[in-house]
C-alpha cells in the first residue's frame, strides 16, 4: 500500500506540530510539504524541526499551492482567512482538504461549500471521533426529548488562547439539538445572559463559555427537566485526540469524489 502524501498547513503552530508527530508515527502516510505563512519565522525550516521533533527532509515554505500539488490530501488548522484561500486552491487543484479551522462565518462557510463542488472538502468543528459520536447522540436525544419539558442548556471550556467563542464544538452540538427539534439555531439559541433576563424561554438553547488555563477541551450539553437532567459530555485531556481524528479524516477522505463531506460520513453515522 503506497503511504498517504499529507500536507499540514499551519505547520508550526499548536495543533500543526501535533499533526507533524502524529502523521511521522504513522506509517501510513508520509509528510510531504508543510505551510506557514508571511513572516512566520518557521519558513525554510525543516517540517520535523519546526514540530519540535527530528528533521524529515522536508522544508516549511509559503507556496501553499506547490503543496497541495504534492500532496494527495491537506490538512487545515489555521485561521478562516487563510483556509478560505486553502480551500480555493483545493478547488482549483482538486487536492482534499480537511480543515479543522473553528470561526468561520455563515459566508466563509458558503464559500468552502463552493469549493467543495470541485474537490473533496471534509470540515469539522473537532475532529474527535468521541465529539463525533456524541454530535449524533445530541441529535436523537434532542428529537426524542420534548421541548416544552426539557431545557438545553450547552457549557463549554477551553484553554485561556483560545480566541472564538462559543466554541466551533459548541455552535456544532448547539446545531444537532435545534436539528433534532427541526428549529434553526440561529432562531433558538441564547449566548448571553446578564443583569434580569426575565424567565428562560421554552425551547431556548443556551450556551455558556468558561475560558482559563490549559483546558484542551471540555463539553456538555444538559437536558434540564422538572425531576431530572440528562447530562451528555465529552473530555479531552489532550489535543492529540483531535490530531488523531484529523489522520484519520485524511486517510478517509483520500480518493472520494468532490464533495463536501463531515465527521459523521468517517464514523459512517
Amino acid at each position: 500500500m503506497t503511504a498517504l502524501r499529507l500536507a499540514i498547513l499551519g505547520c508550526s503552530g499548536r495543533m500543526g506540530r501535533l499533526l507533524v508527530e502524529t502523521a511521522r508515527a504513522d506509517p501510513d502516510c508520509r509528510l510531504v510539504a508543510g505551510i506557514e505563512g508571511p513572516g512566520s519565522r518557521a519558513l525554510g525550516w525543516d517540517l520535523g524541526t519546526a514540530a519540535g521533533g527530528q528533521p524529515l527532509g522536508v522544508e516549511v515554505t509559503g507556496d501553499a499551492r506547490g503543496a497541495l500539488e504534492l500532496a494527495d490530501v491537506a490538512i487545515d488548522f489555521t485561521l478562516p482567512a487563510a483556509t478560505l484561500v486553502h480551500a480555493d486552491l483545493a478547488a482549483e487543484t482538486g487536492t482534499a482538504l480537511v480543515i479543522g479551522t473553528t470561526g468561520l462565518a455563515a459566508a466563509q462557510l458558503e464559500l468552502v461549500a463552493a469549493a467543495a463542488a470541485r474537490a473533496p472538502v471534509l470540515r469539522s468543528a473537532n475532529m474527535s471521533l468521541g465529539v463525533n459520536l456524541l454530535l449524533a447522540l445530541v441529535e436523537q436525544a434532542a428529537a426524542r426529548l420534548p421541548a416544552e419539558d426539557y431545557d438545553i442548556e450547552i457549557l463549554e471550556m477551553h484553554h485561556r488562547h483560545k480566541v472564538d467563542a462559543p466554541s466551533g464544538t459548541a455552535l456544532a452540538l448547539g446545531e444537532a439539538a435545534a436539528a433534532g427539534r427541526g428549529v434553526a439555531l440561529e432562531d433558538a439559541s441564547v449566548r448571553v445572559r446578564d443583569g434580569h433576563t426575565g424567565a428562560r424561554e421554552a425551547g431556548a438553547i443556551g450556551f455558556a463559555t468558561l475560558r482559563g488555563g490549559d483546558v484542551a477541551g471540555d463539553h456538555e450539553v444538559i437536558f434540564a427537566a422538572e425531576g431530572e437532567r440528562l447530562l451528555l459530555g465529552h473530555r479531552a485531556s489532550n489535543r492529540a485526540v483531535f490530531a488523531r481524528g484529523a489522520i484519520c479524516a485524511a486517510k478517509w477522505l483520500a480518493g472520494q469524489p468532490a464533495g463536501l463531506y463531515s465527521m459523521k460520513d468517517v464514523l459512517g453515522l
